[in-house]
Protein backbone atom coordinates (compact mmCIF):
# COMPACT_ATOMS: atom_id res chain seq x y z
CA UNK A 1 0.00 0.00 0.00
CA UNK A 2 2.83 2.42 1.29
CA UNK A 3 4.52 2.01 -2.40
CA UNK A 4 1.93 2.32 -4.42
CA UNK A 5 1.09 5.66 -2.71
CA UNK A 6 4.56 6.82 -3.28
CA UNK A 7 4.12 5.54 -7.40
CA UNK A 8 0.80 7.15 -7.73
CA UNK A 9 1.77 10.12 -5.84
CA UNK A 10 5.42 11.22 -6.99
CA UNK A 11 4.77 14.54 -7.61
CA UNK A 12 2.48 15.33 -5.66
CA UNK A 13 5.21 14.16 -2.66
CA UNK A 14 7.51 16.53 -4.19
CA UNK A 15 5.33 19.73 -4.50
CA UNK A 16 4.35 18.94 -1.04
CA UNK A 17 7.28 19.03 0.49
CA UNK A 18 9.13 22.26 -1.38
CA UNK A 19 5.25 23.98 -1.04
CA UNK A 20 5.83 22.91 2.83
CA UNK A 21 9.22 24.57 2.78
CA UNK A 22 8.37 27.38 1.39
CA UNK A 23 5.14 28.26 3.59
CA UNK A 24 7.78 27.66 6.48
CA UNK A 25 9.90 30.64 5.42
CA UNK A 26 6.46 32.77 4.54
CA UNK A 27 5.58 31.67 7.79
CA UNK A 28 8.46 32.78 9.70
CA UNK A 29 8.78 35.89 8.04
CA UNK A 30 5.50 36.57 9.39
CA UNK A 31 5.75 35.72 12.72
CA UNK A 32 9.15 38.12 12.75
CA UNK A 33 7.29 40.75 11.54
CA UNK A 34 4.29 40.40 14.22
CA UNK A 35 7.09 40.68 16.78
CA UNK A 36 8.65 43.70 15.11
CA UNK A 37 6.12 45.74 15.00
CA UNK A 38 4.50 44.66 18.29
CA UNK A 39 7.66 45.96 19.76
CA UNK A 40 7.37 49.48 18.09
CA UNK A 41 4.20 49.93 18.35
CA UNK A 42 2.91 47.81 20.97
CA UNK A 43 -0.67 47.79 19.71
CA UNK A 44 -3.12 44.85 19.39
CA UNK A 45 -4.88 46.76 16.60
CA UNK A 46 -2.00 47.76 14.98
CA UNK A 47 -0.20 44.20 14.51
CA UNK A 48 -3.72 42.63 13.86
CA UNK A 49 -3.51 45.04 10.72
CA UNK A 50 -0.98 43.07 9.08
CA UNK A 51 -3.36 40.22 8.65
CA UNK A 52 -6.32 42.52 7.87
CA UNK A 53 -4.52 43.75 4.88
CA UNK A 54 -3.55 40.13 3.92
CA UNK A 55 -6.97 39.20 4.12
CA UNK A 56 -8.60 42.37 2.18
CA UNK A 57 -7.94 41.40 -1.21
CA UNK A 58 -8.14 37.50 -0.53
CA UNK A 59 -12.11 38.14 0.41
CA UNK A 60 -13.08 40.52 -1.80
CA UNK A 61 -11.34 38.46 -4.88
CA UNK A 62 -11.29 35.29 -4.65
CA UNK A 63 -14.46 33.99 -6.50
CA UNK A 64 -12.73 36.06 -9.65
CA UNK A 65 -9.72 34.22 -9.17
CA UNK A 66 -11.17 30.97 -9.49
CA UNK A 67 -12.43 31.52 -12.73
CA UNK A 68 -9.05 32.60 -13.94
CA UNK A 69 -7.45 29.59 -12.27
CA UNK A 70 -9.98 27.45 -14.21
CA UNK A 71 -8.52 28.71 -17.46
CA UNK A 72 -5.01 29.38 -16.64
CA UNK A 73 -2.28 26.91 -16.37
CA UNK A 74 -1.95 25.78 -12.98
CA UNK A 75 1.63 25.51 -13.31
CA UNK A 76 2.84 28.78 -14.19
CA UNK A 77 -0.20 30.70 -12.05
CA UNK A 78 1.46 29.53 -8.99
CA UNK A 79 5.21 30.31 -10.42
CA UNK A 80 3.76 33.69 -11.15
CA UNK A 81 2.20 34.90 -7.77
CA UNK A 82 5.05 32.95 -5.78
CA UNK A 83 8.03 35.03 -7.80
CA UNK A 84 5.82 38.43 -7.19
CA UNK A 85 5.37 37.69 -3.80
CA UNK A 86 9.10 36.92 -3.22
CA UNK A 87 9.53 40.72 -4.98
CA UNK A 88 7.53 42.41 -2.13
CA UNK A 89 9.71 40.16 0.32
CA UNK A 90 12.75 41.96 -0.88
CA UNK A 91 11.04 44.72 -0.55
CA UNK A 92 10.84 44.53 2.96
CA UNK A 93 14.45 43.48 2.93
CA UNK A 94 15.48 46.56 1.15
CA UNK A 95 13.03 48.78 3.50
CA UNK A 96 14.49 47.42 6.83
CA UNK A 97 18.08 47.25 5.72
CA UNK A 98 18.06 51.58 4.97
CA UNK A 99 15.92 51.74 8.17
CA UNK A 100 13.19 52.86 6.20
CA UNK A 101 10.65 50.58 7.45
CA UNK A 102 7.20 51.54 8.42
CA UNK A 103 3.52 49.72 9.29
CA UNK A 104 2.56 51.47 6.32
CA UNK A 105 5.03 49.93 3.86
CA UNK A 106 4.22 46.59 5.66
CA UNK A 107 0.07 46.97 5.13
CA UNK A 108 0.94 47.95 1.51
CA UNK A 109 3.20 44.94 0.68
CA UNK A 110 1.01 42.72 2.71
CA UNK A 111 -2.02 43.29 0.56
CA UNK A 112 -0.12 42.50 -2.48
CA UNK A 113 0.84 39.40 -1.09
CA UNK A 114 -3.08 38.33 0.07
CA UNK A 115 -3.70 39.63 -3.77
CA UNK A 116 -0.53 37.08 -5.10
CA UNK A 117 -2.05 34.35 -2.56
CA UNK A 118 -5.56 35.06 -3.85
CA UNK A 119 -4.92 34.12 -7.67
CA UNK A 120 -2.43 31.10 -6.14
CA UNK A 121 -4.48 28.88 -3.80
CA UNK A 122 -7.62 27.66 -6.27
CA UNK A 123 -4.64 27.09 -8.37
CA UNK A 124 -2.89 25.10 -5.84
CA UNK A 125 -6.13 23.23 -4.09
CA UNK A 126 -6.65 22.10 -7.91
CA UNK A 127 -3.43 21.22 -8.24
CA UNK A 128 -3.96 18.42 -5.50
CA UNK A 129 -6.21 17.20 -6.99
CA UNK A 130 -5.23 16.72 -10.27
CA UNK A 131 -1.78 15.04 -8.31
CA UNK A 132 -3.89 12.62 -6.29
CA UNK A 133 -5.70 9.63 -7.34
CA UNK A 134 -9.35 9.78 -5.27
CA UNK A 135 -8.34 6.87 -3.18
CA UNK A 136 -5.58 9.00 -1.56
CA UNK A 137 -7.73 11.41 -0.56
CA UNK A 138 -7.70 10.67 2.92
CA UNK A 139 -4.00 10.38 3.15
CA UNK A 140 -2.90 13.34 1.05
CA UNK A 141 -5.43 15.27 3.40
CA UNK A 142 -3.52 14.07 6.44
CA UNK A 143 -0.10 14.88 4.98
CA UNK A 144 -1.25 18.48 4.20
CA UNK A 145 -2.39 18.86 7.87
CA UNK A 146 1.19 17.35 8.92
CA UNK A 147 2.95 19.76 6.83
CA UNK A 148 1.00 22.72 8.40
CA UNK A 149 0.83 21.39 11.80
CA UNK A 150 4.77 21.29 11.48
CA UNK A 151 4.97 25.00 10.13
CA UNK A 152 2.87 25.72 12.93
CA UNK A 153 5.65 23.98 15.55
CA UNK A 154 8.76 25.15 13.76
CA UNK A 155 7.99 29.01 12.06
CA UNK A 156 7.62 30.43 15.74
CA UNK A 157 10.83 28.83 16.79
CA UNK A 158 13.34 29.19 14.16
CA UNK A 159 11.39 32.57 13.95
CA UNK A 160 12.40 33.82 16.85
CA UNK A 161 15.79 32.16 16.82
CA UNK A 162 16.79 34.23 13.80
CA UNK A 163 15.22 37.06 15.09
CA UNK A 164 16.57 37.28 18.18
CA UNK A 165 20.60 36.29 16.76
CA UNK A 166 20.53 38.06 13.60
CA UNK A 167 17.69 40.30 13.74
CA UNK A 168 14.39 40.64 10.89
CA UNK A 169 17.06 40.61 7.85
CA UNK A 170 18.49 36.45 8.74
CA UNK A 171 14.58 35.50 8.98
CA UNK A 172 13.77 37.26 5.31
CA UNK A 173 17.08 35.72 3.54
CA UNK A 174 15.75 31.91 4.60
CA UNK A 175 12.48 32.52 3.50
CA UNK A 176 13.87 33.54 0.17
CA UNK A 177 16.32 30.60 -0.10
CA UNK A 178 12.89 28.45 0.09
CA UNK A 179 11.35 30.42 -2.09
CA UNK A 180 13.73 29.47 -4.48
CA UNK A 181 13.96 25.15 -3.85
CA UNK A 182 10.05 25.51 -4.21
CA UNK A 183 9.99 27.06 -7.58
CA UNK A 184 13.10 25.20 -8.89
CA UNK A 185 10.89 22.12 -8.36
CA UNK A 186 7.58 23.47 -9.47
CA UNK A 187 9.76 24.32 -13.24
CA UNK A 188 11.83 21.46 -13.30
CA UNK A 189 10.73 18.62 -11.89
CA UNK A 190 7.06 18.62 -10.86
CA UNK A 191 4.56 17.22 -14.02
CA UNK A 192 0.45 18.14 -14.47
CA UNK A 193 -1.86 15.48 -16.25
CA UNK A 194 -3.11 17.11 -19.46
CA UNK A 195 -6.51 16.88 -17.93
CA UNK A 196 -5.91 20.21 -16.30
CA UNK A 197 -5.92 22.02 -20.04
CA UNK A 198 -9.89 20.76 -20.24
CA UNK A 199 -11.22 23.33 -17.98
CA UNK A 200 -13.61 25.69 -19.55
CA UNK A 201 -11.56 28.38 -21.14
CA UNK A 202 -14.04 30.04 -22.96
CA UNK A 203 -16.53 30.97 -20.05
CA UNK A 204 -16.56 34.50 -19.57
CA UNK A 205 -14.71 35.46 -16.19
CA UNK A 206 -17.63 36.53 -14.45
CA UNK A 207 -19.92 33.76 -16.11
CA UNK A 208 -17.18 31.39 -14.52
CA UNK A 209 -17.33 33.04 -11.06
CA UNK A 210 -21.24 32.93 -11.06
CA UNK A 211 -20.84 29.78 -11.67
CA UNK A 212 -19.45 28.76 -8.09
CA UNK A 213 -22.05 30.55 -6.33
CA UNK A 214 -24.79 28.87 -8.33
CA UNK A 215 -23.18 25.43 -7.32
CA UNK A 216 -23.03 26.23 -3.70
CA UNK A 217 -26.73 27.72 -3.49
CA UNK A 218 -27.34 24.07 -5.24
CA UNK A 219 -25.70 21.99 -2.87
CA UNK A 220 -26.22 23.31 0.77
CA UNK A 221 -24.67 21.17 2.56
CA UNK A 222 -21.40 22.30 0.98
CA UNK A 223 -23.16 26.03 1.41
CA UNK A 224 -23.90 25.52 4.66
CA UNK A 225 -20.27 23.85 6.00
CA UNK A 226 -18.37 26.86 4.94
CA UNK A 227 -20.87 29.34 6.14
CA UNK A 228 -20.53 26.97 10.00
CA UNK A 229 -16.70 27.07 9.15
CA UNK A 230 -17.25 31.43 8.43
CA UNK A 231 -18.39 31.77 11.93
CA UNK A 232 -15.14 29.41 13.35
CA UNK A 233 -12.95 31.64 11.54
CA UNK A 234 -14.46 34.90 13.33
CA UNK A 235 -13.64 33.34 16.71
CA UNK A 236 -10.19 31.84 15.59
CA UNK A 237 -9.01 35.17 14.17
CA UNK A 238 -9.91 37.28 17.20
CA UNK A 239 -8.19 34.85 19.01
CA UNK A 240 -4.91 35.39 17.22
CA UNK A 241 -5.35 39.16 17.05
CA UNK A 242 -5.63 39.38 21.03
CA UNK A 243 -3.09 36.07 21.71
CA UNK A 244 0.10 38.67 21.33
CA UNK A 245 -1.53 41.17 23.64
CA UNK A 246 -2.26 38.96 26.31
CA UNK A 247 1.00 37.02 26.29
CA UNK A 248 3.58 39.47 25.59
CA UNK A 249 2.74 41.76 28.16
CA UNK A 250 2.53 39.21 30.91
CA UNK A 251 5.54 36.67 29.59
CA UNK A 252 7.26 38.43 26.87
CA UNK A 253 8.11 37.16 23.28
CA UNK A 254 9.69 33.83 24.36
CA UNK A 255 6.18 32.99 25.70
CA UNK A 256 4.50 33.26 22.54
CA UNK A 257 7.02 31.91 21.09
CA UNK A 258 6.56 28.99 23.28
CA UNK A 259 2.69 28.60 23.24
CA UNK A 260 2.63 28.44 19.11
CA UNK A 261 5.23 25.55 19.54
CA UNK A 262 2.90 24.38 22.12
CA UNK A 263 0.54 24.37 19.42
CA UNK A 264 2.24 23.30 16.56
CA UNK A 265 3.75 20.44 18.44
CA UNK A 266 -0.04 19.06 19.18
CA UNK A 267 -0.81 19.78 15.85
CA UNK A 268 2.10 17.52 14.50
CA UNK A 269 0.84 14.98 16.67
CA UNK A 270 -2.69 15.61 15.11
CA UNK A 271 -1.51 15.92 11.22
CA UNK A 272 0.11 12.61 12.00
CA UNK A 273 -2.92 10.97 13.17
CA UNK A 274 -5.03 12.28 10.02
CA UNK A 275 -2.42 10.79 7.59
CA UNK A 276 -2.01 6.84 10.09
CA UNK A 277 -6.00 6.90 10.38
CA UNK A 278 -8.58 4.82 8.19
CA UNK A 279 -11.44 7.40 7.09
CA UNK A 280 -13.83 7.52 9.65
CA UNK A 281 -17.61 6.23 9.37
CA UNK A 282 -19.08 9.85 10.08
CA UNK A 283 -16.26 12.81 8.69
CA UNK A 284 -19.61 15.47 9.79
CA UNK A 285 -19.45 14.12 13.40
CA UNK A 286 -15.74 14.20 13.08
CA UNK A 287 -15.08 18.17 12.13
CA UNK A 288 -18.04 19.22 14.74
CA UNK A 289 -16.53 17.18 17.72
CA UNK A 290 -12.65 18.16 16.80
CA UNK A 291 -13.81 22.33 16.78
CA UNK A 292 -16.26 21.67 19.59
CA UNK A 293 -13.19 20.38 21.84
CA UNK A 294 -10.75 22.77 20.48
CA UNK A 295 -13.45 25.54 21.25
CA UNK A 296 -14.12 23.93 24.65
CA UNK A 297 -10.35 24.09 26.06
CA UNK A 298 -7.65 26.38 24.49
CA UNK A 299 -9.86 29.67 24.96
CA UNK A 300 -10.75 29.16 28.86
CA UNK A 301 -7.78 27.74 29.71
CA UNK A 302 -6.00 31.20 28.47
CA UNK A 303 -8.13 33.61 29.56
CA UNK A 304 -8.04 31.79 33.80
CA UNK A 305 -4.32 30.46 33.66
CA UNK A 306 -1.81 31.85 35.60
CA UNK A 307 1.35 31.03 34.05
CA UNK A 308 3.64 29.14 30.72
CA UNK A 309 2.38 25.42 31.89
CA UNK A 310 -1.15 26.46 31.88
CA UNK A 311 -0.97 28.24 28.86
CA UNK A 312 0.94 25.60 26.81
CA UNK A 313 -1.23 22.76 27.59
CA UNK A 314 -4.77 24.69 26.64
CA UNK A 315 -2.77 25.40 23.51
CA UNK A 316 -1.67 21.80 22.94
CA UNK A 317 -5.71 21.20 23.66
CA UNK A 318 -7.16 23.38 21.25
CA UNK A 319 -4.93 22.19 18.82
CA UNK A 320 -4.74 18.77 18.61
CA UNK A 321 -7.44 17.82 16.44
CA UNK A 322 -7.54 20.68 13.87
CA UNK A 323 -5.36 18.69 11.48
CA UNK A 324 -8.17 15.77 11.99
CA UNK A 325 -10.93 17.98 11.50
CA UNK A 326 -8.82 19.62 8.29
CA UNK A 327 -7.67 16.55 6.31
CA UNK A 328 -11.79 14.62 6.76
CA UNK A 329 -12.97 18.45 5.65
CA UNK A 330 -10.78 18.54 2.83
CA UNK A 331 -11.91 14.83 2.00
CA UNK A 332 -15.44 15.48 2.14
CA UNK A 333 -15.12 18.79 0.18
CA UNK A 334 -13.04 16.96 -2.75
CA UNK A 335 -15.45 13.91 -2.79
CA UNK A 336 -18.27 15.99 -2.72
CA UNK A 337 -17.31 19.01 -5.81
CA UNK A 338 -15.95 17.92 -9.37
CA UNK A 339 -12.44 18.14 -10.40
CA UNK A 340 -13.66 20.71 -13.24
CA UNK A 341 -15.74 22.57 -10.94
CA UNK A 342 -13.25 22.79 -7.80
CA UNK A 343 -11.06 26.08 -8.80
CA UNK A 344 -14.86 28.12 -9.48
CA UNK A 345 -16.06 26.52 -6.11
CA UNK A 346 -13.16 26.62 -3.72
CA UNK A 347 -12.89 30.52 -4.87
CA UNK A 348 -16.62 31.24 -3.80
CA UNK A 349 -15.43 28.85 -0.38
CA UNK A 350 -12.85 31.56 0.24
CA UNK A 351 -14.70 34.32 -0.11
CA UNK A 352 -17.69 33.19 1.94
CA UNK A 353 -15.50 31.15 4.30
CA UNK A 354 -13.19 33.65 5.24
CA UNK A 355 -14.23 37.12 5.11
CA UNK A 356 -14.57 37.07 8.82
CA UNK A 357 -11.16 37.01 8.71
CA UNK A 358 -10.25 39.87 8.49
CA UNK A 359 -13.37 41.31 10.64
CA UNK A 360 -12.31 38.88 13.45
CA UNK A 361 -8.67 40.49 13.41
CA UNK A 362 -10.57 44.04 12.84
CA UNK A 363 -12.72 43.14 16.30
CA UNK A 364 -10.21 41.19 18.00
CA UNK A 365 -7.62 44.35 18.30
CA UNK A 366 -10.56 47.16 18.70
CA UNK A 367 -11.70 45.08 21.55
CA UNK A 368 -8.62 44.40 23.29
CA UNK A 369 -7.22 48.13 22.69
CA UNK A 370 -10.39 49.95 23.10
CA UNK A 371 -12.52 47.91 25.33
CA UNK A 372 -11.47 45.29 27.85
CA UNK A 373 -8.15 46.54 28.91
CA UNK A 374 -9.68 50.07 29.55
CA UNK A 375 -12.35 48.21 31.43
CA UNK A 376 -9.78 46.17 33.39
CA UNK A 377 -7.40 49.27 34.02
CA UNK A 378 -10.05 50.25 36.23
CA UNK A 379 -11.00 47.71 38.40
CA UNK A 380 -9.84 47.90 41.64
CA UNK A 381 -7.08 45.32 42.73
CA UNK A 382 -8.81 43.02 45.09
CA UNK A 383 -12.38 43.11 42.58
CA UNK A 384 -13.25 39.40 41.40
CA UNK A 385 -11.98 39.91 37.87
CA UNK A 386 -8.35 41.38 39.12
CA UNK A 387 -8.42 37.77 40.52
CA UNK A 388 -9.83 35.74 37.76
CA UNK A 389 -8.02 37.08 35.23
CA UNK A 390 -4.98 39.43 36.79
CA UNK A 391 -4.10 42.77 36.89
CA UNK A 392 -1.74 45.06 34.37
CA UNK A 393 -1.74 45.01 30.57
CA UNK A 394 -3.13 41.60 29.53
CA UNK A 395 -5.78 41.74 31.77
CA UNK A 396 -8.42 42.78 29.39
CA UNK A 397 -6.97 40.54 26.81
CA UNK A 398 -7.72 37.59 29.47
CA UNK A 399 -10.87 38.84 30.12
CA UNK A 400 -11.59 38.59 26.20
CA UNK A 401 -10.29 35.16 25.74
CA UNK A 402 -13.26 34.01 28.36
CA UNK A 403 -16.16 35.90 26.35
CA UNK A 404 -14.58 34.02 22.77
CA UNK A 405 -14.48 31.04 24.49
CA UNK A 406 -18.25 30.73 25.39
CA UNK A 407 -18.97 32.08 21.77
CA UNK A 408 -17.10 29.93 20.26
CA UNK A 409 -18.36 26.64 22.60
CA UNK A 410 -21.88 27.65 21.33
CA UNK A 411 -21.47 28.15 17.98
CA UNK A 412 -20.44 24.48 17.28
CA UNK A 413 -23.58 23.38 18.30
CA UNK A 414 -25.85 24.12 15.27
CA UNK A 415 -24.05 22.51 12.81
CA UNK A 416 -24.35 18.90 14.44
CA UNK A 417 -28.28 19.39 13.64
CA UNK A 418 -28.15 20.51 10.41
CA UNK A 419 -29.63 17.67 7.58
CA UNK A 420 -27.84 19.27 4.99
CA UNK A 421 -24.26 18.87 6.16
CA UNK A 422 -25.09 15.37 7.35
CA UNK A 423 -26.11 14.36 3.74
CA UNK A 424 -22.94 15.30 2.47
CA UNK A 425 -21.93 11.76 3.99
CA UNK A 426 -23.53 9.82 1.45
CA UNK A 427 -20.82 10.40 -1.38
Amino acid sequence: MFRTFLSDCKYLLILWFTQTLSQLGSSMTGFALVLWSYSQYGSALTTALLTICSYAPYVLLSIFAGALSDRWDKKKTMLVCDFLAAVCTLGVLGLWATGGLRMGHLYLINAVNGLMNTVQQPASDVAVSLLTPKEHYQRVGGLRAFSNSLVSLLSPVCAASLYGLWGLGAVIWFDLGTFLIAAAALLLVIRFPRREGQAQKRERVFASAKSGLVYLRSHRGVLNIILFLAVINLTASMFNAALPALLIPKGGEKALGLVQTFAGAASLVGGLLAAALPAPKSRVRVICNSLLFSMSTENFMLALGRGLPVWCLGSALGWLFIPVMNANLDALLRLNIPIEMQGRVYSARNTLQFFTIPLGYLLGGALVDRLFEPFMARQGAESLLCRLFGTGKGAGAALFFLVIGVFGALSCLPARWDRHIWALEKK
